[in-house]
C-alpha cells in the first residue's frame, strides 16, 4: 500500500469516526483507534497519540460554542481539571509499561460501558442547593433553558473529583476523551443537570487530552503523517455530525451507537485476549 493510499484510507475513516463521535457525543477517538489498530494494523500507542491530537482539535471548536451560550460551568470545569490533568499524565506514563493487549481489552470494556450508559436515564432536574464545600468554592451556577436562567447547585465534590481523576487516567491511557465517565461523575455523583454536565465535560476533554499528549509527544508516539489526516477527517466529520444532529432522531442514534460500539468493543477485547494486537 502506498503512503498516498494509506493517507486517503485514514482520512475517510477518520471522517466517519468524527461523524459517529459527534452524533453520540463521545468524540472520534472511540472509532479512530479501533480503525487504525484493527483494520490498518497501526501500533496502538501511535493510534492513541493521533487520537489525542484529534480530541484536542474537536473539543476546542465545540467547547467555544457552549461557553458562548453560557451553558458550560467554567469554574467547575477548571476545578475538576486539576484531577483529570493529574490522572491524564499518570495514564500516559503507564501506557508505556502496560502491554498493548491489555490496553486493547481495557479499551473494549470502556466502550461497552459507554454503550450501556447511553441508555441510562440522565439527571435533568436542577437542584439549586449546593453542599457546603461547593458553596465555599462558588461552584453552583445557572444555565439558559427555554429563555430562562435555571439555577443549580453542586453536591459531593470530593466524590466527583476522585472519579474525574480516574477518568483522566483512562483518557491518558486510551487516548479518548472519557466523556462518559466525566458525565457520570457530574450527573450521578455531583447531581448537575445533564445539559451542563455534557457541555462542561466537552470543555474539559481538550485540556485532559493536551496534558497526556505532551507525554506521548516526548516518547515519539505522535506521528505527524498519521495525525494530520486523522485530525482533518475527524474535524470534518464532527462538523457534518453537528448539522445532522439537529434533525436526527435521538432514540435511533442511541440504538445505532450501541450496536456499532458494542461490535467494536468485542473486536478489541477479542484481539487483545488472543494477542493479535
Amino acid at each position: 500500500m502506498t503512503i498516498l493510499l494509506l493517507t486517503l484510507y485514514i482520512l475517510v475513516g477518520a471522517y466517519f469516526a468524527g461523524l459517529i463521535g459527534s452524533l453520540t457525543g463521545l468524540g472520534g477517538g472511540v472509532v479512530i483507534i479501533p480503525l487504525l489498530t484493527l483494520l490498518l494494523n497501526v501500533d496502538i500507542h501511535y493510534a492513541i497519540g493521533a487520537s489525542l491530537v484529534s480530541v484536542i482539535a474537536t473539543s476546542s471548536g465545540s467547547a467555544a460554542a457552549y461557553v458562548k451560550e453560557g451553558i458550560t460551568n467554567m469554574r467547575l470545569g477548571m476545578f475538576l481539571e486539576i484531577a483529570t490533568t493529574i490522572g491524564a499524565v499518570l495514564g500516559a506514563f503507564l501506557s508505556s509499561y502496560i502491554p498493548a493487549a491489555y490496553i486493547a481489552v481495557l479499551f473494549g470494556l470502556i466502550l461497552l460501558f459507554s454503550a450501556i450508559m447511553s441508555f441510562v436515564k440522565k439527571n435533568t432536574q436542577a437542584d439549586p442547593v449546593s453542599s457546603k464545600p461547593a458553596t465555599w468554592l462558588k461552584l453552583g451556577s445557572s444555565f439558559p433553558d427555554e429563555g430562562k436562567q435555571i439555577p443549580y447547585g453542586v453536591r459531593n465534590i470530593f466524590g466527583g473529583f476522585g472519579l474525574m481523576g480516574f477518568a483522566g487516567m483512562i483518557s491518558g491511557l486510551l487516548g479518548i476523551g472519557s466523556g462518559s465517565l466525566k458525565v457520570v461523575a457530574m450527573d450521578n455523583i455531583m447531581r448537575i443537570p445533564f445539559k451542563v454536565s455534557t457541555t462542561t465535560s466537552n470543555f474539559m476533554i481538550g485540556v485532559t487530552a493536551a496534558a497526556s499528549a505532551v507525554v506521548y509527544l516526548q516518547r515519539g508516539y505522535i506521528d505527524p503523517g498519521l495525525s494530520m489526516p486523522v485530525v482533518l477527517g475527524v474535524v470534518l466529520g464532527a462538523v457534518t455530525g453537528s448539522k445532522i444532529l439537529v434533525k436526527a432522531n435521538t432514540k435511533s442514534l442511541k440504538a445505532i451507537f450501541a450496536i456499532v460500539i458494542s461490535v467494536i468493543a468485542i473486536q478489541m477485547i477479542y484481539k487483545g485476549l488472543s494477542g493479535k494486537i
